[in-house]
C-alpha cells in the first residue's frame, strides 16, 4: 500500500526531467555561444559527472566499470552529439518528432531484454504522443536531410537502449542511483571531449551569462535532472518512464509562447493536449515493472560490499 501510495509522487519527480530538459533550447539560444554544441555537451555532463563523483564517492568496481561506460556511451556520450547533429540538420521540430518515437523503441527493447511484452494500449499511446508531437513542434521547412534522420534516429535508439540496459543491470549491490548518475555522466562526458576538440577546436571565451547558462545546465538540468531520471527507471518500468519522454518539447513550446514571445497555434495547443494525455495514459497501466535488481556479482567481490572502489574516508554512496 505504501508503495502505490509513493508511486504517483515517484512518477511526478522523475517528470521534472524531462521538463528540466525541455528548457535546454531556451538556455541555449538566449544564453551560450552560438554553434558550440558539443562543448555544451561536455559543460553539461563532465561537471555535472564530478561533482556527483564527489558527493556518492564511490567508483565502480570489476564489471561495473565497462557497465558504466556502455550506460555512459548510450545515455550521455552518443547521445548528445547525435542529438546535437540532428538538431543543426532538421527542419524545425523533426528531431524532437523523431526523439518522441522513443516509447516505441523502448517497448521493443523491453520485450526482447527485459520480458516486458508490449501490450496494444503501449502501442497505441505511443502513437498518439508521438503524434501529438508532431503537431507541437513540426515547422513546414525545407527538406529532410538523410543525415540528420539517421542522427535522431540514433539518437533515440542511443538514449533508448540505455533505458533498458539501466533497468536490466539494475546497480552494484548497496550502491545508490546517485552513483550510478555519476559514473555515467562523467563516463559519457569524457566521451564528448575529444570529438568536441576535434570537431569545433578550442574552448570559446565565456561572459557571465554563459557562465550562468553553463552553471544552469551543468546542476539543475543535468546533475538534479538525470538523478531523478535514473531514479525513476530504477522503480518504475522502463516504458512508463519513456512516456515522460514528451513533456520534454512540450515544456521547451510553453517556455517559446511564454518567455520568448513565440506564438501558439490551436493546431499546437491541439497537440499539446494530445501529448500530455498520452503522457498520463501511459502512466495509468499495469505496473510492468520489476524493481532494478542489485548485482549480485558483487556479493562475490572482495572489499566493500557495495561492490565499488570509495575513495579515502567516504560514506556510503546512496541516492
Amino acid at each position: 500500500m505504501a508503495a502505490n501510495a509513493n508511486r504517483p509522487a515517484l512518477i511526478a519527480l522523475t517528470a521534472l526531467a524531462p521538463i528540466s530538459w525541455g528548457s535546454t533550447y531556451a538556455v541555449t539560444t538566449e544564453l551560450l555561444p552560438a554553434d558550440r554544441p558539443l562543448f555544451t555537451g561536455v559543460m553539461r555532463a563532465l561537471p555535472a559527472g564530478l561533482l556527483l563523483l564527489a558527493l556518492a564517492r564511490v567508483l565502480p568496481r570489476g564489471v561495473w566499470w565497462g557497465k558504466a561506460a556502455v550506460l555512459g556511451a548510450l545515455n550521455i556520450g552518443a547521445f548528445f552529439p547525435l542529438l546535437f547533429l540532428s538538431a543543426y540538420r532538421l527542419p524545425g521540430g523533426m528531431a524532437a518528432v523523431v526523439g518522441s518515437v522513443g516509447p516505441l523503441f523502448v517497448a521493443g527493447l523491453a520485450a526482447l531484454l527485459l520480458g516486458d511484452r508490449p501490450t496494444l494500449r503501449t502501442l497505441l499511446t505511443g502513437i498518439a504522443a508521438a503524434l501529438g508531437v508532431s503537431l507541437v513542434v513540426l515547422k513546414a521547412a525545407g527538406a529532410l536531410d538523410a543525415v540528420g534522420v539517421l542522427a535522431a534516429l540514433a539518437a533515440t535508439a542511443s538514449m533508448s537502449t540505455g533505458t533498458v540496459l539501466t533497468k536490466r543491470w539494475g546497480r552494484p549491490d548497496g550502491v545508490g542511483p546517485l552513483a550510478l548518475t555519476a559514473w555515467q555522466l562523467t563516463a559519457g562526458g569524457l566521451l564528448i571531449v575529444p570529438v568536441a576538440l576535434l570537431v569545433e577546436g578550442a574552448p570559446p571565451a565565456l561572459d557571465g551569462r554563459a557562465v550562468g547558462g553553463y552553471l544552469y545546465l551543468a546542476l539543475a538540468n543535468t546533475a538534479v535532472a538525470y538523478w531523478l531520471w535514473f531514479r525513476g527507471i530504477g522503480r518504475l518500468s522502463a516504458t512508463q518512464v519513456t512516456f515522460l519522454g514528451p513533456l520534454s518539447p512540450l515544456t521547451a513550446a510553453v517556455i517559446g509562447w511564454a518567455a520568448l514571445g513565440q506564438s501558439l497555434t490551436p493546431v499546437q495547443v491541439a497537440g499539446m493536449v494530445l501529448a500530455f494525455g498520452a503522457t498520463v495514459f501511459g502512466q495509468l497501466g499495469p505496473r510492468g515493472g520489476r524493481p532494478a535488481p542489485a548485482d549480485q556479482s558483487r556479493r562475490a567481490t572482495r572489499g566493500h560490499p557495495a561492490g565499488g572502489t570509495r575513495t579515502p574516508g567516504a560514506a556510503h554512496g546512496r541516492g
